[in-house]
Parts: C-alpha cells; structure tokens; sequence
C-alpha cells in the first residue's frame, strides 16, 4: 500500500504496517505455502498398492453390474467378477486424500456421507474423532440447493464431501452427489465398478461394500484430517518463532 503521490509530490512512501496488514500476511502465508510442495503433508507414505491388496480394495461387483464408465478402471475379470486397477486407486487415492488434507489445513468444514447402514456407525466415529461432521441417513432433497430456505441466512455449506460410497440404493446413485454438483462443493467418493464418477470431482475407484476396505478408506481419511490439522498448528508456532527472532 502506498499514499497518493498526486498531493504532496515525490516519491510515494511506503504505509506504516497495520494490525490489519500483519494478520493478512500471516493468513497469505499459511495458504501459500503448502501450495509450493507437491506432498506437503506425506499422504503418499501411508499406503501402498500392498495394502490396497490387502484390503480387497481391487474387488469390484460382477461383470454384468458394470458402469460403462468405469471402464477405463477395470484391469480384468476373473470369473465373472470385475478387478480393479490398484495402480490407478492408489493414484486417485493419493490425489484425494491430498486435496481433503488442504481443505482439512484450511479449516473447512468435511462432510462424511455413508448411506450403507452397515457402515454408518464406523463413519459417524470417524467424523467425530477427526472433529468434522457425517450424515448417515436418509438425505432428503434441497439440503444443499435450498439451504437459505430451510435455514438462515447465515449457515455455511461443506467444502468438501466424501462420499464412503456413492450409491442410495443399489440402483440408485446418492441424491447429494448431484445437489453438490449443483451448488459447485467438491467432492470426493469411492466408486465400485457398479457407480457412475461422472459428478464426483475426486473419483477413488475401489470396493465400497467390503468391511476392511472400509476400514482402510476410514484409516486413511482420519490420519490424512489429523495430520492436517497438527501442521497447521505447526505452521503457526513456526511463523509466531519467526516473528520473534525477526523482532529481536
């Protein structure tokens, strides 16, 4: 910032710093500087394709249940039976656990979505361990879109949507997958080779009904928030230690 130069002549003059300023600083830091490390919080060094393996991530539905869009997905079939490509999960996996952590640093607010009752306890625990929120139950139409009606003016939609798979029923994809397409909230969601990704902006192809792929999908999402969040704490101790020793 600078004062005007049309009055008095010259060259202009910096501004004295303001509070205002400082704290602006500090915010444009904090944001920036994650952006600057392709891996700023080491999500890649908490899977591997092994342990993909491991959790049956690779097995997806039968033959004749495939979407033709998750084709591109599939590696194979064994007796009748879709696999997955674990090379391309752990790549999808990495990127959207990647971008949730960002969000995570952020302060954004995560929205868990599970529609399997036989999974909605394990991911209302996961939400509540990692401070975020889960919605586990009959998702009724214009949450999202009509917000402003059904609330106040004042309630602040998700950042971000994870979907622990993306399906309402077998048939029928989650109703909210579309609602948040429309009010443009990115989203993140496991897709069998059963689910449409068309509308998911962070697609994680991979099995959503087996209890220990679940289990690692919960795993990694709650280290990924947690690690998130302490290095944000991280980030401002170092700044606040910065400021010090520039002062002194």
């Amino acid at each position: 910032m600078y004062r005007s130069s049309r009055r008095f002549g010259g060259t202009p003059s910096p501004a004295a710093e303001t509070p205002e300023a400082g704290v602006r600083d500090f915010s444009d830091w904090l944001i920036s500087e994650p952006l600057k490390h392709p891996d700023f919080f080491n999500v890649k060094e908490l899977l591997s394709i092994r342990t993909l393996f491991d959790a049956r991530v690779h097995l997806g539905h039968k033959k004749g249940c495939r979407h033709r869009l998750m084709e591109s997905y599939i590696f194979g079939c064994r007796l009748d039976q879709d696999i997955i490509d674990l090379n391309q999960t752990l790549e999808h996996l990495q990127l959207a656990l990647n971008f949730t952590a960002h969000v995570a640093y952020r302060n954004g607010i995560i929205l868990f979505v599970c529609r399997n009752r036989q999974f909605s306890h394990q991911v209302e625990t996961l939400a509540e361990e990692c401070g975020e929120y889960a919605h586990t139950r009959f998702w009724r139409g214009g949450l999202l879109t009509n917000a402003n009606i059904q609330y106040s003016h004042g309630v602040r939609l998700p950042d971000l949507m994870v979907f622990l798979g993306t399906l309402n029923t077998v048939f029928e994809q989650h109703v909210a997958i579309r609602d948040a397409a429309k009010m443009n909230i990115p989203t993140v969601g496991i897709v069998d080779s059963n689910c449409n990704p068309s509308l998911i902006s962070y697609p994680i192809p991979g099995n959503d009904d087996s209890p220990t792929a679940m289990e690692l999908y919960c795993q990694l999402f709650k280290m990924t928030i947690t690690r998130a969040k302490a290095k944000r704490k991280q980030m401002e101790i170092l700044y606040g230690l910065r400021n010090k020793m520039e002062d002194s």
